[in-house]
């Protein structure tokens, strides 16, 4: 079975097309038009073993913003799309990635319920903008805007880290990681792994 979601968007401000294969091996085609985001969603494609297509464009003259959320809005949409109706994965995943100084974390349930918990950043990088194109701060906005629309709960903390580059990346691959295990086909799950038997 084929576990492929592909969802397009446009609007004033984005046109985004996303297509990601939750079975692939990490072959990527990202262009975002925000280069350290291409950066971003190169990790979470090879990490989480995706198969994953992002093209956008955007008014990223204005700022970055529009184009990240609108991205993360999107690749949220296809990842639901592909997990279909659950039967058979492993729901849950966790995963600890270090970068050098830094260390993260993120734990997933592919609930069907969207929340997110993003705690740990050090407050004085929430105005840096990673090499000159990616606010620092829009981290949780891509966050909690993914864990939304893809209907998951996802909490991603910080432990320690002192460089932003790092600190993003750390929480990118283990969302990945951790994504990547929770989607996986459990040999024991026959059905949907919910006593409510559905999610």
């Amino acid at each position: 079975m084929s576990r492929v979601g592909k969802v397009e968007r446009t609007t004033k401000e984005s046109s985004v097309y996303v297509e990601i294969d939750l079975d692939g091996t990490g072959k990527v085609e990202i262009s975002t038009g925000v280069p350290f985001y291409d950066h971003m969603l190169t990790a979470f494609g090879v990490h989480g073993c995706f198969d994953l297509i992002v093209r956008a464009t955007g008014d990223v003259e204005i700022d970055a913003h529009h184009s990240v959320e609108d991205i993360a809005i999107v690749l949220g949409q296809a990842l639901r799309e592909a997990l279909g109706d659950k039967k058979g994965i492993r729901r849950f995943g966790d995963c600890w990635i270090p970068m050098d100084e830094t260390l993260a974390h993120a734990a997933v349930d592919v609930s069907g319920r969207p929340y997110t918990v993003h705690r740990g950043e050090p407050e004085q990088f929430n105005s840096f903008v990673i090499g000159g194109n990616y606010p620092f701060v829009l981290n949780r906005h891509v966050f909690e805007s993914l864990a939304f629309h893809a209907q998951i709960a996802l909490h991603v903390r910080v432990e320690y880290g002192r460089d932003p580059h790092h600190i993003a990346e750390a929480e990118y691959k283990a969302i990945a990681r951790a994504l990547r295990a929770a989607v996986e086909p459990d040999p024991r799950v026959g059905g949907i792994p919910s006593t409510k038997g559905v999610l």
